[in-house]
């Protein structure tokens, strides 16, 4: 027996503002005799509105009201109400993500449907969501080939190290199309702050093409010291995002290079320089001609839309049978789940968000008691109550237990396993069905090959 679902992706990004409406399709795939296990098994894109301009009140605020106006008019084209959208993602992104009033944009879209996974997405994310949308992780794993996925957008870069599909590391630069803005006669009109000692232009100045040119050739040498085809120096650094943390430096090595995003339609066409008032076409010319297009290169099944399509929707299943929970009030509702190799990056990958976080481990099949209690106590050494976890391996309940015996009876913990979730995961978790917890996964995935515009 399936369900079909509709969902809303919305994402509005430093230069474009997009949305796209999806049907899911959701099945059981357990055997009779098993627990349910509820998987999205088919994915039909069936509207895609224009692109638009990402309307602005001014260089630091966006035009929330005009962005309603845009979703509301796509609501009608698409012939879809609120009370008809199941789930969905809203995602500022890029440089508007950094606008002062980008939360209050969010808050106030967000009752377009009802739960939808409601996010200024960091760079983490923002990577994630592209490199899926993009296919770059299917190209992976189904060639088994490495992949560098660049999403270059208006203002930043998102880069992503996929290996045997599996997404491993990501970073961003802030290299755009749109970090200067030109007018009709070709005076600049805007430029990012990130250039800052980059690029000398003042408002007003109409710099030369060979000028522009060569501010589109420094910012793609960025891109190659990140993917390991230049040996980096101070210029990496400098265009390093503050959120990404570290910079994303690969050594040099054989690997498919991946791009998606507005610039890379202008990697293979030949545009005129300002069509967009702003350096894309240039920079997309530099790409070209540069050393990321020098060996194997694939421009992404999306583009432009990469990171909308990667947006789109929700998975749902229920936890395993051998769970934990104490003093823990549910149902909880949007928890960013945080992905940890190990209880030692605990700490920091905690550090990274600004609420309440389900740490996500693989956990261990058949444990010793011994191998329970230490991984309990490498928790606690890096965690503080509440403590919520998810695993993959069937050790919740022993888990929980072992938490405990070590913390106040008044310490909130829950520990699910047979929960399988990647990063850029947000869960919601409902009361228990018998001795399981319904979990929705919001996996925030990709379209597939099966997707169509009818």
């Amino acid at each position: 027996m399936s369900e079909e679902l509709r969902s809303v992706g919305l994402d509005v990004g430093t230069t474009s503002t997009q949305m796209i409406v999806s049907r899911l399709t959701v099945e059981n795939q357990a055997s009779a005799f098993s627990i349910p296990r509820m998987e999205i098994t088919r994915r039909q894109v069936c509207y895609r509105s224009p692109v638009y301009f990402t309307p602005l009140l001014d260089e630091s605020h966006v035009d929330g009201e005009k962005i309603r106006e845009i979703v509301q008019a796509e609501y009608k084209k698409a012939g879809i109400s609120r009370d008809t959208v199941d789930t969905g993602a809203i995602i500022i992104t890029g440089e508007t993500s950094r606008k002062e009033n980008a939360r209050a944009v969010l808050d106030a879209l967000s009752d377009f449907a009802g739960d939808f996974v409601v996010a200024t997405a960091g760079p983490d994310l923002e990577s994630i969501l592209a490199a899926k949308g993009a296919g770059a992780e299917e190209f992976s794993r189904e060639t088994g080939k490495s992949v560098v996925h660049l999403d270059i957008g208006g203002g930043t870069s998102n880069l992503s190290l996929i290996e045997d599909g599996r997404i491993i590391r990501t970073g961003c630069l802030n290299v755009g199309g749109r970090l200067v803005k030109f007018d009709k006669s070709g005076a600049l009109t805007y430029r990012s702050p990130v250039l800052e000692g980059i690029c000398p232009w003042k408002i007003g100045e109409i710099p030369t093409l060979e000028a522009m040119e060569s501010l589109a050739r420094t910012l793609t040498q960025a891109l190659e010291m990140a993917v390991g085809l230049r040996e980096p120096d101070r210029l990496l650094e400098a265009l390093a995002t503050r959120e990404a943390g570290t910079v994303f430096c690969l050594p040099p090595g054989e690997r498919v290079i991946s791009f998606s995003g507005g610039v890379a339609d202008c990697i293979e066409q030949v545009l005129p320089p300002l069509q967009f008032g702003d350096l894309g076409p240039l920079l997309g010319r530099a790409i070209r001609e540069s050393g990321l297009c020098q060996e194997e290169y694939r421009l992404g099944t999306e583009t432009i839309r990469a990171t909308v399509i990667g947006a789109g929707s929700h998975s749902t299943q229920l936890s395993g049978s051998t769970v934990f929970c104490r003093n823990v009030r549910l149902p909880l509702k949007n928890l960013p789940v945080v992905p940890v190799d190990t209880p030692g990056e605990i700490r920091r990958e905690l550090a990274k968000q600004d609420s309440q976080s389900v740490i996500a481990m693989a956990g261990k099949q058949a444990p010793s008691y011994r191998e329970v209690v230490s991984l309990a106590e490498e928790i606690l050494s890096q965690a503080q109550p509440p403590v919520l976890i998810c695993l993959e391996q069937d050790m919740a309940k022993a888990l929980g237990q072992a938490l405990a015996a070590r913390l106040p009876p008044e310490a909130e913990i829950l520990c699910l396993d047979r929960v399988a979730v990647s990063p850029g995961s947000y869960l919601d978790i409902g009361q228990p069905v018998g001795n399981a917890f319904p979990v929705v996964i919001k996996t925030l995935v990709l379209a597939d090959g099966e997707t169509n515009t009818d």
